[in-house]
């Protein structure tokens, strides 16, 4: 599901459950689980399966893949990539970074967010407008989740980039329901990168919704447009049809 959503230069994997008789972790991975829960031993386990596969397909042995700032994941040195998992699916994308700046992606259950109270954290004033009018003219999507899931995609994207935390309130996310796209403007443009000498103003993605799941996905590929203002929205179209911590 996830591979759809990605242009050809990322190599991705994904699991709709875990295995009964897991492959196993690195010393340093297990030295991470020694308190957890069951369910999060699965997750982290799972998730880090699909990451090596992806990973291999790049042509890289299997490694340790540990958190690092704020729980991203630390890839071997050329690797951009990012992972994610919820409930009954997981999965990971990797490339080259010769090929891609960074990589965003997040899964939810197709479910509703569970209050108006979390529904107004996670939103600006003018995304909640947009919410019921595609309640009114798609009802069978809970697209409250699917914004939340696009902000996720987003954040796993910038961080990479800057380093710096990304509120909800810092990303306006429109929702493109027949091409299943989304794009998300930075309210404030992101610093200057490095990579490019050019300011980050905002993304573009892919979204599904299948079998009980929603998958977000960003994927910003390293040869991309500078708009005349000097700002960049991260996004090649000739790389990437429509596609602008774990």
């Amino acid at each position: 599901m996830i591979g759809a959503l990605l242009p050809s230069a990322v190599e991705s994997a994904e699991s709709f459950h875990d295995p009964v008789d897991p492959p196993p972790l690195f010393p340093e991975e297990e030295a991470l689980l020694t308190k957890v829960v069951d369910k999060r031993r699965k997750e982290f386990t799972t998730v880090r399966s699909c990451a090596r596969a992806a990973l291999g397909r790049l042509g890289f042995a299997p490694s340790p893949i540990l958190p690092g700032q704020r729980g991203a994941p630390r890839w071997p040195a050329g690797v951009i990539g990012s992972m994610t998992h919820c409930e009954g699916y997981r999965a990971a994308a990797v490339a080259h970074a010769r090929d891609v700046m960074t990589i965003g992606l997040d899964a939810e259950p197709h479910q509703p967010l569970p209050n108006a109270g979390v529904r107004r954290l996670v939103t600006r004033p003018e995304e909640r407008g947009q919410l019921a009018r595609l309640a009114a003219r798609h009802a069978g999507v809970h697209w409250d989740r699917l914004l939340f899931s696009a902000k996720e995609s987003v954040y796993k994207a910038w961080f990479p980039l800057t380093g710096l935390w990304l509120d909800f309130e810092d990303a306006v996310v429109e929702v493109d329901p027949d091409a299943q796209t989304f794009t998300a403007r930075l309210i404030d443009p992101a610093p200057l990168l490095a990579a490019t000498g050019n300011r980050l103003a905002g993304f573009s993605g892919r979204w599904r919704v299948h079998d009980g799941l929603i998958v977000t996905a960003i994927a910003v590929p390293a040869t991309h447009r500078a708009a005349s203002d000097g700002t960049t929205t991260a996004a090649d179209r000739s790389v990437a049809p429509a596609v602008v911590p774990e």
